[in-house]
């Protein structure tokens, strides 16, 4: 066997070893996007049917507040169009949505001092608020994720195997800036 042959089969080996390496890596990425968007998926539909058991205790005791309780459930039903459809462009406007309701609810339901005082509305308050706080967790971990798998499909020599394979973007999920700005308290209690 001539040696420039066997020098020639070893470089094509690495090299076809170092283009698996790279396509399974990607892979990894990818499915570490979907794994991080089913977690942020478990606790949107946890959320989603708590908030119903939320606007009803509130109905109980918010009789002249039904413009609050509808944009509520208003938003929880946006939420769920867009989780369901895997839009997350929607999705992030939607729990923009959802977020400020949530927000000009428990705002509001302090003007009621026998709903604050209802142990109903305690839990639901608490675990609602654990779940804000879970979905904004996953939230970064997913973003974090997507990051990677975005610079990796665009970095030479990954971008030739993301081309070649189909690998796509995946898309942040971002809130709107209004989530981002203060509440107007004064607007609130209008």
């Amino acid at each position: 066997m001539d040696i420039s042959f066997i020098v020639t089969l070893v470089v094509l080996a690495v090299a076809v070893f170092y283009f698996i390496s790279l396509y399974n890596h990607l892979v990894q990425l990818k499915h570490g996007v979907s794994r991080a968007w089913a977690n942020i998926d478990v606790l949107l539909k946890q959320r989603h049917d708590e908030l119903p058991k939320l606007v009803e205790t509130c109905k109980q005791h918010m009789g002249y507040e039904q413009k609050t309780l509808e944009a509520v459930m208003q938003a929880r039903s946006a939420v769920a169009n867009a989780r369901e459809a895997g839009n997350v462009g929607a999705l992030g406007k939607a729990e923009t949505q959802l977020r400020l309701g949530l927000g000009n609810l428990f705002a509001v339901a302090e003007d009621y001092p026998e709903l604050t005082a209802s142990e109903s509305f305690h839990h639901l308050h608490s675990r609602i608020t654990g779940l804000e706080s879970g979905i904004a967790d996953r939230r970064e971990y997913y973003n974090d994720s997507v990051n990677r798998l975005n610079v990796r499909i665009e970095q030479f020599p990954d971008v030739i195997i993301a081309r070649r394979f189909g690998f796509k973007a995946a898309e942040l999920l971002e809130f709107d800036e209004a989530e981002l700005a203060d509440v107007d308290m004064k607007q609130l209690f209008n």
